[in-house]
C-alpha cells in the first residue's frame, strides 16, 4: 500500500533512498529529502506492508510528465515484486493526466517492468 511521504517519515525515507548509487552522500539525500517536503511539483511515496519496504520518486514536468526519479527497494525485500507495484501504481496515479517516464537513474528499471507487463499480457 502506498503512503504518501510526511516528515515523520524521514528518517525511513532517507534509508531506502541511501540505497540508489547518486542518494549516497549524505548532504546530497538532505537535499533530496527537502526538495520533496517543499516542492510541489516532487512527491515521494513509501511502499508498506506490514513495515515500509521501498519508496519511489516522481516530479512533475511542464504539466506534460510524470518522471520516475527515485525508485528503492530494501535489499532484503528485493526481487519479490515490490518495485513492479511501486511502478504500476504510479501508472495508475498519474497515468490518465501525465505520461510517467524514467530519468537516467531509473530508465532501465522501468524498461525491465514495461517488458514483463507486456509478456504477462501475452501470456494471459
Amino acid at each position: 500500500m502506498f503512503i504518501r511521504y510526511k516528515k515523520n517519515y524521514e528518517k525511513i525515507a532517507m534509508g531506502l533512498l541511501s540505497f540508489m548509487p547518486e542518494e549516497k552522500d549524505v548532504k546530497k539525500l538532505q537535499q533530496t529529502i527537502k526538495e520533496y517536503e517543499t516542492n510541489t511539483d516532487w512527491h515521494l511515496f513509501l511502499w508498506k506492508e506490514e513495515d515500509v519496504l521501498g519508496a519511489i520518486g516522481v516530479r512533475i514536468e511542464n504539466d506534460i510528465n510524470a518522471v520516475v526519479q527515485h525508485i528503492t527497494v530494501n535489499p532484503s525485500h528485493r526481487n519479490s515484486g515490490i518495485g513492479k507495484k511501486m511502478v504500476e501504481e504510479i501508472q495508475n496515479m498519474y497515468g490518465d493526466k501525465y505520461a510517467v517516464c524514467a530519468n537516467e537513474s531509473t530508465q532501465q528499471f522501468l524498461n525491465k517492468c514495461t517488458e514483463d507487463t507486456q509478456q504477462n499480457d501475452e501470456n494471459d
